[in-house]
């Protein structure tokens, strides 16, 4: 279990999940919703309401705080607590004033209030234009702006370029995918602005016709398996992203009049413009299906169960250290119930050494594992997930332990 105190007589595992119920369940559409019943609101009020002890707080927590444009909620949690994750612990709950404390408007001030031992947060006067939960509609046209003016949990622009790249796929799932056959004018190399030419997958052409066809497509190469640090279990297989491509006309079959003077049908491949190339793509590449576009509202806890597992991987970069903001792969997934938020302890291993200290005795020994960083994670897979380093204290690689927070 995660070792976070919680209000008198509740699971300190239990927290979280039941906190953020209570905050959810009346806030604005585009928050995440959560089902909740009379019993876990009535819970998340109790937790909520406890804050945090004194001894949880940064050592330099401002009295308050004005939120800024181009601030994360990540970085303000730090600003008041020792542990983050915790962010949700030290929240008052004032339902009719806070109603979903991850999301936070630039312009708001925060409040810190220290009571009988206990830390609260509270909020000031929301900024002008905040939107409010009730919205009155009527049928003519309206211009609006889409954006989410809240503050993000982390920069988005560290997180988003990975939810459409990183992909774990089964062991024969991209060579089943459409290929590249060909380039223009024997061209071996393929970048952004060229023209390449697909084949569909054995027996399903890239035709024009078909229904539930796509015209975006991710091109990737050479699916790498993911072994577990521990075990040398293949934990799925990690394809390499390359770019995105789209389609310009379908693969048919048309009459060719071969060298010989006979006519022949003959396949003509697809024809795809490639629009972004992070690498240059070849003959062989494979093709799926560009996804929706993934919004995602990251809230940062610790898991409620026991989570132990190993950083599998760097993602995009063969280093053997790993620095703040990289990506790895870890090897625990949501069959093992890791999700999106999830914050995770890195343990470096301790070395095994020969004590020697003791004039006629020898053993081995293994120095403690010891912390050195701090993960969370944002896109998962079955056995896997994707996390982005927020801190490191010491060198980071592959094979360290992932952990709860402690």
């Amino acid at each position: 279990m995660v070792p976070i105190k919680a209000a008198p007589g509740l699971a300190s595992g239990a927290w979280v999940a039941l906190a953020l119920a209570g905050v959810l369940a009346s806030a604005p559409a585009a928050a995440q919703n959560f089902p909740i019943t009379p019993a876990q609101r009535s819970t998340a009020e109790q937790v909520a309401s406890a804050g945090v002890p004194l001894s949880e707080l940064a050592p330099n927590a401002p009295d308050s705080y004005t939120v800024k444009s181009g601030d994360t909620l990540w970085a303000i949690s730090g600003l008041f607590l020792r542990t983050p994750w915790r962010w949700p612990e030290l929240w008052g709950m004032n339902i009719e004033q806070v109603r979903n404390p991850h999301r936070i408007w630039p312009g708001q001030t925060l409040y810190l209030e220290k009571l009988d031992g206990r830390a609260r947060l509270r909020m000031g006067e929301a900024p002008s234009g905040m939107p409010t939960e009730t919205v009155r509609v009527s049928p003519r046209t309206r211009i609006a702006d889409l954006a989410d003016p809240t503050i993000p949990t982390l920069p988005p622009h560290v997180i988003e370029p990975f939810l459409n790249e990183a992909i774990i796929v089964g062991e024969n799932e991209l060579d089943r995918a459409p290929r590249i056959v060909a380039a223009p004018d024997t061209r071996v190399l393929i970048t952004r602005g060229d023209r390449a030419y697909v084949r569909g997958r054995n027996g399903t052409p890239l035709v024009e016709t078909d229904p539930n066809r796509t015209d975006a497509f991710r091109v990737f190469r050479s699916a790498v398996p993911l072994r577990d640090p521990l075990t040398k279990a293949v934990l799925g297989y990690e394809a390499r992203y390359l770019g995105k491509a789209e389609l310009v006309r379908g693969e048919t079959v048309q009459p060719v009049r071969m060298p010989n003077g006979d006519t022949a049908p003959t396949v003509i491949p697809a024809s795809i413009d490639v629009v972004a190339a992070r690498e240059e793509m070849r003959v062989g590449d494979r093709l799926l299906p560009e996804p929706p576009r993934v919004f995602s509202s990251y809230v940062p806890r610790a898991p409620a169960e026991l989570v132990e597992g190993s950083i599998v991987s760097v993602y995009g970069d063969a280093v053997a250290m790993v620095g703040p903001n990289q990506v790895v792969a870890i090897s625990r997934g949501a069959a093992d119930g890791v999700e999106n938020g999830h914050v995770l302890a890195i343990l470096r291993a301790g070395r095994r050494i020969d004590d020697r200290s003791q004039p006629g005795e020898r053993a081995t020994i293994k120095v403690p594992d010891e912390r050195s960083g701090l993960l969370m994670v944002f896109r998962t897979f079955d056995r896997i997930s994707y996390a982005l380093v927020l801190e490191v204290s010491q060198g980071v690689q592959v094979g360290d332990r992932v952990v709860n927070p402690r």
